[in-house]
């Protein structure tokens, strides 16, 4: 059994203590391959560090992330095009937008947004969004800018059957983590109907660790109960869910996961 952690902020501080004993709890739970956010400038050296140290384990995205867009993000995004056209990333990501912590930067999160899909499309790499409280507005977004090379993952998708119907009909995946296993979520109901083929598996550790390990750091071995949840959900074995899921992974970042 193969899983994959499809986002996962290793790089963290709050992995400073014990990186190397957290990866190997990861792998000792079948959790194989680690796929790496991008969050703004500053934590790219931390990130390729750590790509570096686990070559065919952790792959890095390159892209800003909502948050980071402030009155300087035209010069973030700049850094973040150096990048991609200096060596090969397997997604532009972590981007789209979050009116979740501050609106004041809405307009230029939506130019940032847009700026790296268009990056993504020229590069021909799946993008990789967060879409806090802004889900609406992405789809959007994304309906107004539709081609045949746009594709990619929501990620820590949490929102309703709708929704994750409007997300599968643009050509995107749904990215799965601990809020499925909260009670109160709904995102089990959610998740009823919705064909396994659309769906990854990711912790977006350090945050959002599922329970029974909720308000405690979440790390990558943490993907398995992800996994466990989404079978009995489904009414499935857990092999199926990871055979599947980690297929899905393998074909959204092509070329990039180990061969069968």
């Amino acid at each position: 059994m193969r899983l994959v952690d499809t986002h996962t902020h290793l790089y963290a501080k709050a992995f400073n203590n014990d990186r190397e004993a957290m990866i190997q709890r990861a792998l000792d739970q079948n959790v194989e391959q680690f796929f790496l956010p991008n969050i703004d400038s500053e934590s790219i050296e931390g990130m390729l560090e750590l790509e570096a140290a686990y070559p065919d384990r952790c792959f890095a995205m390159m892209g800003l992330h909502p948050c980071s867009v402030k009155e300087n993000f035209e010069e973030e995004l700049t850094i973040m095009r150096q990048w991609l056209d200096r060596r090969k990333f397997c997604a532009v990501g972590e981007i789209g937008i979050d009116l979740y912590w501050d609106k004041t930067f809405f307009e230029q999160q939506k130019t940032a947004f847009l700026t790296q899909i268009e990056w993504a499309m020229e590069l021909d790499i799946p993008i990789v969004i967060h879409s806090r409280n802004s889900t609406e507005v992405i789809i959007d977004l994304l309906k107004g800018v539709q081609d045949d090379r746009l594709r990619g993952i929501f990620h820590c998708f949490g929102g309703t059957e709708a929704e994750a119907n409007a997300i599968i009909d643009l050509g995107f995946l749904l990215g799965i983590g601990g809020v499925l296993t909260y009670k109160n979520s709904g995102l089990d109901q959610a998740l009823k109907d919705i064909d396994l083929k659309n769906i990854v598996l990711e912790t977006d550790s350090p945050y959002l660790a599922p329970v029974p390990f909720r308000g405690k750091r979440n790390e990558s071995a943490y993907v398995r109960t992800v996994a466990e949840k989404l079978a009995e959900v489904k009414g499935i074995e857990l092999e199926a869910v990871a055979k599947i899921t980690t297929q899905n992974a393998k074909r959204i970042f092509a070329g990039i996961l180990l061969p069968n």
